[in-house]
Order: structure tokens, then C-alpha cells, then sequence
């Protein structure tokens, strides 16, 4: 294993390695994001409203299974890095092992039973008649890939438990060029329609696990698993379905909340859904740094609780938080000047009613940003700590707001009622969330002792 493969964050200034470790988290979050958007801009520049419509209409009930795929494999990586951090090599490769039999067996079902109720889903979700073709046909390969999904997240996950996230990075610059020639390819030259878009991005993130495998078998030693450490161990897999289950639920039980707003919002016609798509793209994008916040206070978290380096914690925390405040004005003032430009890459110019409504939806997002960095921030601080079950928790609390939102705002104020779901969530989640923190910090510091 090359010497500087991983990085031990339980040592050095808190501030140096957040920034070190988040930076290229946060290009790999928006080389994800990249997938997204170049389908998005494609789909609308290419195929016209309608279909960005269709592959929009589809974002919540995508979050609530691609999100639970991902959460899982967030989950499984932190007894990882848990295990890393205290040394305990043998242990580390273990739950390595068993991370991989479980992420096969989640993989496998829920690609047959999501496949065999998408097209179902989609009609529950009052999904308007002029763009439900578009939406199955896009979601339904997003669904069969998600083996693909399950394959790249695990393992990058793995690799950056380890304190390492360029490698991750590196793969997934690779394979978003590689999305962006499929996308051209699949959609203006063989003429797929929204199943090419689908096709792009799941091809591409086989591509990046595959990558991911390939790096750890030649580069990682540490991780040279046995067969003995291959055996299915019954109590390790106990451990990381108690990690990995209630981070994969946090996303779901927050998407249920989106699943019924989006079906408030479908009533309100296709044009009103493609204005959510074409905004809520623009706002995922400004988020990535949040999410890279969250995944690098998983990482720190779990590392030092598991060198029992308790008063790392909160310098930690308040490094990663005056950064989230920081990213969060620059971004409120981008979107206040240019949120109708932003949203011109995914509609044509002359939908001014549409940029204009997105407009809107991002200014009144980006300025609770900060409560949305806090929710990244503390939310995975507190899972890399290894208290899991309160990420569901805080997913109830979003999801309730949500649903209030489309159950009461949107009949009520239409669009623009729509547009306070996020806000609304976040601040609801951050009052579970910060009480929540003080309450494991303390519960850790009567288990290990303070130092």
C-alpha cells in the first residue's frame, strides 16, 4: 500500500484536513451531479419540455431508492473507518468483506422488486398523462443499474474511509466525460429519447466501480482480504446493517415527504413540473458542497471516536460549520444576480415564465442554505459517531415538513408554496439534529471517559 493512500485524521489541525479531504469530495459530488445535469440540459435542449418534465417528474421517487442505495453504502463504510482509525486492520477487512456480501444481496432485491413497481409508482404519484411514458422509460433503467450503483458507492466509500477521497475523484472525472459522449451519442445520434439518458448515466457509473475495484486490488494492501476474512460473519453484518440501514432509510423516509410533494406538484401541470426540474438541478448543484461537508464529517467522526479522541469532535465540527456559513452567503448572492441564467441551461430562453418561477424557488432556497449546511454537517458528524438511528429521526422531521408542504401549502399558494418544502425540511430537521448531537457527544463521553 502506498504511504499516502490513506490519511489519519485524528491527528493535525481539524480545518486543514476538513478542507483537504472535502475538496475532493466536492468534485467527485459535482461530477455527480454533472451526470444529472448534462442529461437534464440535454433532455430539454434536445427533446423539449415535455420530456424534461418526464425525467424530473421521476427525481423524488429516484432520491427515495437511489438514495436509500447510497445511504447503505455511506453506512457500511463508517465501522470501516471506525476500525481504521483504532488500527484494528484485521477487523477493518472483515467488515469489508461482509459490507460486500450484504451490498450483492440489497443490490439483487431491490433492483427485481423497484423494476417490477416503477411504472405503478409513477401513476400512484398523479404523474400527468403527456409525460408518463417519458418518465417510466428513463426511470426504469435508472432502476436496472442499480448494481452499478451499489458497486461504485461501496467501494468508494470503503476507499474513503481511509482518508482517502482524490482516488474516488479521479474515476469519476473519467467516466463524466465518458457520460457526456453517451448522452450525445444515445439521444441526438441514435435517437433514444429520455432511455438514452438513462442509459448514459448508468453505464458511466459502472465504469467508476469498476475503476474503484481495479485501484484497491492493485493499490490497497491493507485490503488484501483472506478467505478466512471473506467468511459471512453474522455479527459483523449485524453491525453494518445497524450503520447502513438507518442512513439508507434516512434518505427514503425524507424522500416519502418528496414523493407526496411532487405529487401535489404534478397537479399543477406539466409546465409547473419541468419549472421544478430546471430549478431544483440548478440548487443540487450549489449543494454538492454541503454534501461533501457531510460525507468528510462521517469520515473525521468516525476515525477519531474510534481512536477515542473525543475533543476532536467539536473543533471539528465548528471548522466544517463556519465553512457550510461561509460557502452558503456566496452562494445566496450567485443566485439572486443569476438564477434565471442558471436555469436557461436546462429550458430555452423564451420559457420566461418558467425562468422566472425558477428563479424565484432558487432565491428562496439558497437563503436557508445554512440551515441545510447544518443538517449535512451535524447530521453525518453524528452517524460517523455511530449513532445511526437518529439520521432516521431527523428524516421523519423532514419528511413531516414536506408533506405539509404539498398537502397544505402548495393547494394553498401553488408554485411558491412549492418552493419553501426544502426550507421548511431543513429547519425542522436542524431542531432534532443540534439537541441530538449534544446528547451523543455526551453519551460517548460517559462510555469512553473524557481525555
Amino acid at each position: 500500500m502506498a504511504k499516502n493512500s490513506t490519511r489519519d485524521m485524528t491527528v493535525g489541525s481539524p480545518m486543514k484536513l476538513i478542507l483537504e479531504f472535502s475538496i475532493p469530495l466536492l468534485l467527485g459530488f459535482l461530477c455527480q451531479q454533472f451526470y444529472s445535469v448534462v442529461d437534464t440540459v440535454i433532455v430539454g435542449q434536445f427533446l423539449g419540455v415535455k420530456a424534461l418534465a418526464g425525467v424530473g417528474s421521476t427525481g423524488s421517487v429516484n432520491f427515495m431508492i437511489i438514495g436509500f442505495c447510497s445511504g447503505v453504502c455511506s453506512g457500511f463504510a463508517i465501522p470501516v473507518a471506525q476500525k481504521f482509525g483504532a488500527k484494528d486492520y484485521v477487523g477493518m477487512r472483515e467488515f469489508v468483506a461482509n459490507s460486500v456480501w450484504l451490498s450483492i444481496a440489497f443490490a439483487t432485491v431491490m433492483t427485481v422488486v423497484v423494476s417490477l413497481l416503477c411504472r405503478n409508482i409513477l401513476v400512484w404519484m398523479n404523474t400527468p398523462a403527456d409525460i408518463l411514458e417519458d418518465a417510466y422509460s428513463y426511470i426504469l433503467i435508472i432502476f436496472i443499474g442499480i448494481p452499478a450503483t451499489y458497486l461504485y458507492n461501496i467501494l468508494s466509500g470503503i476507499i474513503r474511509s481511509m482518508g482517502d477521497s482524490k482516488t474516488p475523484l479521479v474515476f469519476l472525472l473519467l467516466s463524466s466525460g465518458l457520460n457526456i459522449g453517451l448522452d450525445v451519442l444515445c439521444i441526438v445520434v441514435f435517437k433514444m429519447g429520455v432511455a438514452g439518458a438513462g442509459v448514459a448515466t448508468v453505464v458511466s457509473q459502472l465504469i467508476s466501480g469498476l475503476l474503484c475495484l481495479y485501484y484497491m486490488k492493485k493499490k490497497f494492501e491493507i485490503l488484501h482480504i483472506t478467505r478466512e476474512e471473506w467468511r459471512a460473519d453474522w455479527e459483523r453484518m449485524k453491525v453494518l446493517c445497524g450503520m447502513g440501514i438507518p442512513m439508507g432509510l434516512q434518505y427514503s423516509i425524507t424522500a416519502i415527504g418528496g414523493i407526496i410533494l411532487q405529487t401535489s406538484v404534478n397537479t399543477l401541470g406539466s409546465l409547473a413540473v419541468a419549472t421544478v426540474t430546471a430549478g431544483s438541478k440548478v440548487s443540487m448543484f450549489f449543494s454538492c458542497p454541503f454534501d461533501a461537508m457531510g460525507s468528510t464529517m462521517a469520515t473525521y467522526g468516525g476515525q477519531n471516536v474510534g481512536a477515542k479522541k473525543l475533543e476532536r469532535l467539536d473543533s471539528g465540527l465548528k471548522s466544517c460549520i463556519l465553512l457550510g456559513a461561509c460557502y452558503s452567503l456566496v452562494a445566496l448572492v450567485v443566485m439572486y444576480f443569476f438564477g434565471d441564467n442558471l436555469a436557461s441551461f436546462f429550458v430555452d430562453a423564451s420559457e420566461g415564465e418558467i425562468l422566472a418561477n425558477a428563479r424565484k424557488l432558487l432565491v428562496i432556497n439558497s437563503t436557508f442554505f445554512i440551515p441545510l449546511a447544518l443538517v449535512n454537517i451535524i447530521r453525518f458528524m453524528i452517524q460517523g459517531m455511530g449513532f445511526s438511528t437518529f439520521a432516521i429521526l431527523a428524516g421523519v422531521f423532514e419528511m413531516v415538513a414536506r408533506t405539509l408542504t404539498g398537502l397544505v401549502l402548495v393547494p394553498a399558494l401553488g408554485f411558491t408554496g412549492a418552493c419553501f418544502a426544502g426550507p421548511l425540511a431543513w429547519v425542522s430537521a436542524d431542531a432534532f439534529l443540534i439537541p441530538a448531537y449534544i446528547h451523543v457527544r455526551r453519551k460517548l463521553e460517559r462510555m469512553m471517559g473524557p481525555n
